[in-house]
């Protein structure tokens, strides 16, 4: 490639006076400026914009750090992180963590090392012991459960109210052996622990003596995991005329599971998922779920993050935003 002292020495002017023309300034002669430009096209010159914009301390990207695109939930979420970056005209550079503490680490450092403006990054990996490691001189919007109160800005989605929500939609349409499909609880708060205590609070609200029997643990929220918890419930006899999945992948594999073995959605079954992924609105039957606002979490996300970028408030407190959840009724849920 073509360099400014290339085009310089064609030209027979100094690198300056090339600098000059490059950012148009005033005072350039115009018989100078048409040598120099007559130079850049027979070099083929291009303007080294990443050189510049790193010179002047922007990138104009930002960073998505997430656990896994394999998941329709992050693919999704990122098509809105990138629409509203967009707004912004600001690009978005996207990286899977695949779940490890080691990995979000190295989301962290690759904006230490100025490849970004800003970071959002999933917490997944690192828990709430790790929260000092935020504290960085970048900006960075943490998601998900893991860290609240942190360093930095965090968005969050309603995991408890979402799945309380959703599991008093079953008792409502009459439901009173409801399972519940989640992933392993660990120590520190995630979405399974969340979304399992909401739908413990609304089995207690309903009256109804929880069965730990109806709790079905799968190792990840994939198609797959909810087809086997649904086997393994089935094998083992539990009867049950209520489910509730941690997701909707897991509920749309659930579907699958309860039609193999001749069980009625919503007749002998009702279903419910969390996460209203586009895929719900198009399986048979159609997938009641929860809401949680993941376009209104992609635009806080964007827009605290554009905050501190800009500089507005940089003493200002870290911020917490949780979204709202809803219930989508849908006929996984209909009425008898």
């Amino acid at each position: 490639m073509a360099t400014i002292q290339d085009v310089a020495k064609a030209a027979g002017v100094s690198p300056m006076t090339v600098s000059n023309v490059l950012n148009d300034h005033p005072h350039v002669k115009s018989s100078t400026r048409a040598k120099v430009v007559k130079a850049m096209e027979e070099l083929d010159y291009r303007v080294n914009h990443a050189a510049r914009n790193l010179r002047a301390g922007r990138t104009f990207t930002i960073g998505l750090a997430v656990a896994e695109f394999d998941r329709p939930y992050w693919g999704q979420f990122a098509t809105r992180i990138i629409e509203e970056a967009a707004a912004y005209n600001l690009r978005v550079l996207v990286e899977q963590t695949g779940r490890s503490r080691e990995n979000e680490i190295n989301a962290l450092a690759l904006s230490r090392n100025r490849m970004y403006d800003g970071l959002i990054l999933s917490t997944v990996g690192l828990s709430a012991g790790d929260a000092n490691m935020l504290r960085v001189d970048y900006p960075v919007v943490i998601l998900g459960e893991r860290i609240f109160s942190g360093p930095v800005d965090h968005v969050a989605m309603d995991n408890v109210e979402g799945a309380k929500a959703a599991t008093a939609h079953l008792t409502e349409r009459g439901c009173r052996r409801i399972a519940a499909v989640m992933g392993p609880m660990g120590t520190d708060p995630d979405a399974s622990s969340l979304r399992y205590t909401g739908y413990q609070q609304a089995l207690a609200a309903a009256g109804i003596n929880g069965d730990p029997s109806l709790h079905v643990t799968i190792n990840e929220f994939t198609l797959k995991g909810g087809h086997e918890a649904v086997d393994r419930l089935i094998e083992s006899g539990i009867g049950f005329d209520g489910l509730f999945c941690a997701t909707d992948t897991v509920a749309l594999g659930a579907l699958r599971a309860l039609h193999e073995a001749k069980l009625r959605v919503p007749d002998d079954v009702k279903v419910i998922g969390f996460d209203n992924l586009v895929e719900g609105q198009y399986s048979m039957p159609t997938l009641s779920t929860v809401d949680p606002d993941s376009a209104e979490m992609a635009r806080m996300a964007v827009k605290l993050l554009v905050r501190r970028i800009a500089g507005e408030a940089p003493s200002r407190e870290p911020a917490e935003f949780v979204s709202s959840a809803r219930v989508i009724a849908r006929e996984s849920t209909a009425a008898n």
